[in-house]
């Protein structure tokens, strides 16, 4: 893949390494087990995926509705500007148009993404969690679904798989940071699911309320194990140094939700995250939980199939 860049593509690669840098260690370590090619790839997806969160949440924080449309708007167009043959100026841009042209990537994923900041910028709330899983594939299982084309998939019935993983790792960012949220004017849980706790909307986030959000949490994270497992069943339609790659960046994130599992109440009494060497002994784990699988891959040496199908929210069960 580096042959192939341009100069301009080479000064993209280096912008987005530096957005990862500041932006995700986890993802910065997980990564650095895929092969070069497909990690390079990986970084445009997430350079590109940084930067449109980046630009929401600076227009949200300067409280002006208008320069949040404006902002939404120009990356709408920006990303469909990508998809198209016409010159890319912006580095994500140049990146995102490599990787959407050199893997095939459908237009409609980058733009659910975009649409699911959308809902954000909107102050979506949702009844139900049927109603809040439309959010978690839009902004974390679209992502899932581009990286299946970046790495190829044997079977493309395992679309539904990388969705899903997507869609747990949501599910346990918004545990994680479920007070963060809440001081902000952001609320994720279903409202059904605070109403039957006899919890406030406007009151998430009080003390006397810790208890009872533990609870909560249980719960959602009961969701997201039920989303993990269904991505770990993909595995095996991606390669094996992908797959190790992408097993990792899942038990990182799963042990973060048992993390919260473990600190009950005082689960936000500081940010949830795995430390450096517990960090490199999960990481090591998962890799050492995909070696079972290689003599079932020595006997059918995985290959990527073609992927034609979109994969849609309809599809989440």
């Amino acid at each position: 893949m580096r042959k192939a860049l341009t100069d301009q593509g080479r000064a993209a690669l280096n912008d987005c390494r530096q957005i990862i840098t500041k932006g995700s260690k986890s993802f910065s370590l997980a990564a650095r087990l895929f092969d070069p090619e497909t990690r390079d790839a990986a970084t445009f997806l997430y350079g590109w995926c940084r930067y449109c969160d980046d630009q929401v949440d600076e227009a949200a924080a300067s409280g002006r509705r208008d320069e949040l449309e404006l902002r939404l708007e120009a990356l709408r167009q920006k990303t469909a500007g990508a998809f198209s043959l016409d010159p890319q100026h912006e580095p994500v841009f140049v990146a995102l148009q490599y990787i959407v042209h050199r893997y095939a990537i459908p237009r409609h994923y980058a733009l659910e993404l975009i649409e699911g900041m959308a809902m954000d910028v909107r102050g979506t709330r949702y009844l139900t969690l049927r109603d809040l899983l439309l959010y978690c594939y839009r902004v974390a299982g679209t992502v899932g679904l581009m990286m299946s084309h970046v790495m190829g998939l044997r079977d493309e019935r395992a679309l539904k798989h990388a969705a899903d993983l997507g869609i747990a790792m949501q599910l346990t960012n918004i545990g994680r940071d479920i007070t963060e949220d809440a001081a902000i004017g952001r609320i994720y849980i279903p409202l059904s699911w605070l109403d039957e706790a006899e919890i406030a909307h406007d009151q998430i986030a009080a003390p006397e309320n810790r208890q009872k959000l533990a609870m909560i949490i249980v719960r959602l994270l009961r969701e997201a194990q039920r989303y993990y497992r269904s991505g770990d069943a993909g595995l095996w339609h991606l390669s094996f140094r992908s797959a190790c790659a992408v097993s990792a960046a899942r038990h990182v994130y799963s042990e973060i939700g048992s993390l919260l599992q473990a600190r009950g109440a005082r689960a936000w009494d500081q940010r949830a995250y795995v430390t450096g060497l517990r960090k490199l002994w999960v990481v090591i784990g998962a890799v050492l939980s995909l070696t079972r699988s290689v003599p079932a891959r020595l006997s059918r040496p995985w290959a990527p199939g073609p992927l034609t199908t979109v994969w849609k929210y309809s599809n989440v069960t």
